[in-house]
């Protein structure tokens, strides 16, 4: 895998979710103001906001009052979400914007819009300058850029300080319209191309942000509260309210991948289990859009800089056809290569998300185990068909039940229960199936904002599986996933392997508001041992490297994510004594990841991501980036023929090769055995349900009678 070589920075573009746009501008001398027209609030809107605050105040779990600390915030977080990049906005704005510091909370009790209103009018009046001005002067301003000189560009804009006035903002105009056109450069973009490409982009971003009203306006100036409370409480303006299903899914009819904005870039939060991109196979987490085609021939429509509900309009489609994109994969070492997907659109169908089965053999001595796998891409129910009283309505509890009896008669030694990449779902089905590896109890408490807990579980006795069970989770597994491992691991039922789980330990609901909803935090998830899964998530009992990014991935991502705290435990069953086998199970798996070729490889992987992550700066000299980049492919080269050459496969010539090898290697049908490669992560986890077998088969015969009288007669001689 190649690592990126651009951090992409802040999260926070120059405006949130689905308002952010890109407004890449140069301004190398004073030019008049074009018409501007101000954006006003309504009067529907100073009772939504009157209503926002009272549910917010009354109903959300943190129970923060909008007081003058409060507003103080709301200024900083509205501002940043306008221009986290610090590219609009000087410290004079900032001085006078000081004003209203500790008297927004006053006037929005009294449905008083006006400081949010002003801001954003100013904050419009800017870009649509800057946006003017580019569009304006692109061709001459690319034309004197001179990239043999030494600049650099500064990745994370909210680190540095607010320019001190216009001319400081230019400069940072000019890196940054150079960065992108030396981007284009090295993407082997034509030169009679990169003018049009870019004219196209920019006119196209100055139509939308005149298209901005005042619903758009209200639903950034409220979020930038609503922020403050937790990441997961969201105003959902009527357009956003109709389309709230969809909006940020794509699992209807699309491509099933849930987006975000991330700076200019629409990115792929995650694909849904068994969507079309799930199945096609070459769509990955975090890898961002640039471009989307209709069709087989269709032409490329830049999307960057875009807001996110007008990316969805464009992915979305009817079923059974075509929709290409062109992506930056989440490997690349930069923003330079690009690669088209092409994707067949469909809905996303619940037999496709059923658990599946299959066998690992994994050796251990002279022997080889069976061990049965279980992988649950989604914790799934068919509600309708419950209701309907159909005695064959498919869920995660009953499809998991039959996979366990097949396993079992087919023999197997233990179950490795597969949660990687599952975001979770039914919250009943979570309960569900902790219920088929424990004989009864409870499986989580929920704690209402109102500091009421109540607890669900299996309320009554019932056979269950009591054999050796593994349990595999990675960043990406959420919400139920969370609960059913939790569960799992505080009843030291089994063992818990792989990467620290996502953390969203939190309950919505939504809202009805004079316009528009409120999204809101209302309850918190905690465990039977009374450990929250919020913030934290589920910290595996052995720990695998992972190439997910904490600081980009995971609750702990988000800013203002409400904290991980512990209430009560619940009395509860312990049926093992797991402290006793983890310390040995983790030196064995050390040991043993050591001596892999595919764990050296991935932790390698890991190495050249935060090396990727360090850095802060790109050069703007051309023969300086290509060094880096070079450097960087190198590298990633490196450590793809060190694991080649440890499986005694031929080593590649160049990062290029290994990626369109390794996709000819997943379409062939008929693939070399050699050439393709192992899930490591899936069968380190069958390897440690064998090591603990081993354990308890060791701890069993020193602690049997045989073993006792042995030790008696030793003691007696």
């Amino acid at each position: 895998m190649i690592i990126a070589l651009v951090n992409p920075g802040s999260r926070r573009g120059w405006l949130p979710a689905t308002f952010i746009t890109v407004a890449l501008a140069l301004v190398l001398a004073t030019a008049p103001l074009p018409a501007f027209s101000a954006i006003t609030f309504t009067d529907n809107q100073r009772e939504t906001i009157v209503e926002l605050i009272e549910q917010l105040e009354q109903r959300h779990y943190a129970k923060l009052r909008y007081d003058d600390h409060l507003s103080s915030m709301h200024l900083d977080n509205y501002i940043d979400s306008l221009d986290g990049g610090r590219m609009f906005f000087t410290a004079t704005d900032l001085a006078e914007f000081e004003r209203y510091r500790r008297s927004m909370d006053e006037d929005l009790h009294a449905g008083n819009l006006e400081t949010g209103f002003a801001i954003f009018n100013r904050f419009q009046k800017r870009l649509e300058a800057r946006l003017s001005n580019i569009v304006d002067n692109l061709e001459t301003t690319l034309a004197a850029m001179d990239f043999t000189t030494d600049e650099q560009y500064l990745l994370d804009g909210e680190t540095r300080p607010w320019a001190a006035d216009d001319a400081e903002l230019d400069d940072r105009w000019r890196r940054h319209l150079k960065n992108q056109v030396l981007s284009l450069r090295l993407a082997d973009k034509e030169a009679d191309e990169i003018v049009p490409t870019l004219a196209k982009r920019y006119n196209n971003q100055l139509k939308r942000v005149k298209q901005y009203n005042d619903q758009d306006v209200f639903q950034i100036y409220a979020n930038a509260l609503t922020e403050l409370y937790d990441p997961h409480t969201n105003y959902l303006s009527p357009r956003r309210s109709e389309n709230f299903n969809i909006n940020m899914s794509l699992s209807l009819e699309g491509i099933g991948a849930v987006l975000q904005i991330e700076d200019e870039y629409t990115k792929v939060a995650r694909l849904v289990a068994a969507g079309p991109a799930d199945k096609q196979g070459e769509l990955r987490p975090s890898d961002r859009i640039t471009a989307v085609a209709q069709g087989a021939d269709g032409e490329f429509e830049d999307v960057i800089g875009w807001r996110l509900d007008e990316v969805v309009e464009l992915i979305r489609g009817p079923k059974d056809s075509i929709v290409r994109l062109q992506v930056i994969p989440a490997k690349s070492p930069g923003t330079d290569i690009r690669k088209e997907i092409t994707i067949v659109r469909n809905q996303v169908k619940l037999e496709e998300q059923s658990a599946q089965k299959e066998i690992l053999e994994i050796p251990a001595g002279d022997e080889v185990m069976k061990i049965g796998v279980i992988d649950i891409p989604a914790f799934y129910i068919d509600f309708d068909a419950m209701r309907r009283g159909d005695e064959e309505y498919k869920s995660t509890t009953r499809d998991v039940r039959k996979l366990l009896d097949e396993l079992q008669e087919e023999g197997v030694d233990g179950i490795v229960v597969d949660l990687r990449h599952n975001g979770g779902g039914s919250l009943q089905e979570a309960n569900e199936l902790t219920g088929l590896f424990i004989e009864y109890g409870p499986t989580v408490q929920i704690r209402h904002s109102s500091r009421r807990v109540w607890r669900d579980g299996k309320r009554a006795r019932s056979p269950y599986y009591d054999g050796p069970l593994v349990v595999l989770i990675n960043r990406l597994s959420a919400s139920a996933s969370e609960i059913f491992a939790g569960a799992i691991q505080d009843y030291q039922r089994g063992i818990i392997v792989g990467d620290r789980s996502f953390g969203k330990g939190t309950v919505q609901t939504m809202v009805p508001l004079t316009e528009g909803q409120l999204k809101l935090t209302e309850s918190k998830f905690y465990r039977i041992s009374g450990d929250s899964t919020q913030h934290r998530g589920v910290v595996p009992d052995v720990l695998f490297p992972s190439l997910f990014d904490p600081d980009e991935i995971g609750e702990s991502a988000l800013d203002h994510a409400l904290s991980w705290d512990q209430i009560n435990p619940v009395r509860h069953r312990r049926y093992d004594d797991m402290a006793s086998v983890i310390p040995e199970i983790t030196r064995l798996f050390r040991s043993r990841s050591v001596q892999n070729p595919e764990f050296v490889f991935l932790e390698a992987q890991v190495g050249l991501a935060e090396e990727a992550r360090a850095i802060k700066t790109l050069p703007l000299n051309e023969e300086a980036r290509v060094a880096m980049r070079e450097e960087q492919e190198r590298k990633a080269l490196a450590i793809e023929n060190r694991r080649r050459a440890a499986l005694g496969q031929d080593l590649r010539t160049s990062l290029e090769e290994d990626l369109l090898e390794d996709e000819e290697e997943i379409d062939e049908e008929a693939a070399d055995s050699d050439d393709e490669r192992p899930d490591v992560l899936l069968t380190e986890a069958g390897n440690v349900l064998v090591d603990a077998l081993l354990l308890r088969e060791q701890r069993f015969a020193q602690h049997s009678p045989r073993a006792e009288q042995d030790k008696n007669s030793r003691h007696s001689q």
